[in-house]
């Protein structure tokens, strides 16, 4: 009976993560620091009006990247490029980062492995945050948000999935859901990433470099680590990546 029981929660375990357990958990990690963080505005603690978003702004202030600070010797600032990855400033922000991540990271993390997934993601997002304050080492605006790591799983899916079908929604199209090969969409996007970091202001908003830091390293770590080898067929529709919005940190 013991036996029986261990077999059925065993299976239903690997049904409820599937095939790729680090992406759904790091997907349930977000949602949770954002559920408990004063963004989310479920907490009253945090208060409400003025207090709420002094709350915000400290709360960024202490788990995100400052540029500033991160530069000035202060060695609490060197761990905030890792911790900025799973802090959002806005429910918009969250639920579009995790749809791109739900959507790209699945394919990749299953071609990668799990723990090479989880160390590339981390790691690649650390670097994406570390390159936007390089650029910006004077800022003092907090940047949060985990685009720079989803950046980079675009970036990987680009090469390891370049034939797979992404349907993507254009507004200028009236949002018409029009499937396009991989090889399409991301380097498109990336392009119109490229076109906003150029118009980009140094006040709140979207990190625009971070984005292209990330997609950057995820493309190139997929052709180092995989090369020639990749020669992956497409495995059915996935939707596009949604427009972001400015939130009121720097994210990415």
């Amino acid at each position: 009976m013991i036996s029986n029981w261990r077999v059925t929660v065993g299976g239903a375990c690997r049904s409820l993560w599937g095939p790729a357990p680090v992406t759904y958990g790091l997907i349930a990690l977000c949602c949770l620091v954002f559920l408990v963080g004063p963004a989310s505005g479920l907490d009253p603690a945090y208060g409400t009006g003025d207090a709420a978003l002094a709350a915000q702004r400290a709360y960024f202030h202490h788990w995100g990247v400052v540029p500033a600070e991160l530069f000035a010797d202060s060695p609490g600032a060197a761990l905030t490029p890792a911790t900025a990855l799973f802090v959002h400033g806005s429910w918009v922000h969250l639920l579009g980062n995790m749809l791109f991540l739900y959507v790209f990271g699945v394919m990749t993390e299953e071609r990668m492995g799990r723990a090479q997934f989880l160390l590339f993601y981390v790691g690649c997002g650390y670097l994406a945050l570390l390159g936007y304050a390089a650029a910006n080492a004077d800022s003092e605006q907090s940047l949060v948000g985990a685009s720079g790591a989803i950046s980079a799983v675009l970036g990987a899916f680009l090469f390891l999935f370049p034939r797979a079908r992404v349907t993507s929604l254009l507004p200028f199209l009236f949002f018409l859901p029009l499937r396009f090969p991989a090889w399409v969409v991301l380097p498109f996007w990336a392009a119109l990433q490229w076109l906003a970091a150029g118009r980009a202001s140094d006040g709140p908003g979207v990190a625009y470099l971070a984005h292209l830091v990330g997609f950057g390293l995820g493309l190139v770590f997929a052709w180092v680590r995989f090369g020639r080898r990749t020669a992956v067929s497409s495995r059915g529709p996935t939707p596009g990546p949604p427009a972001e919005k400015p939130g009121r940190p720097d994210r990415e």
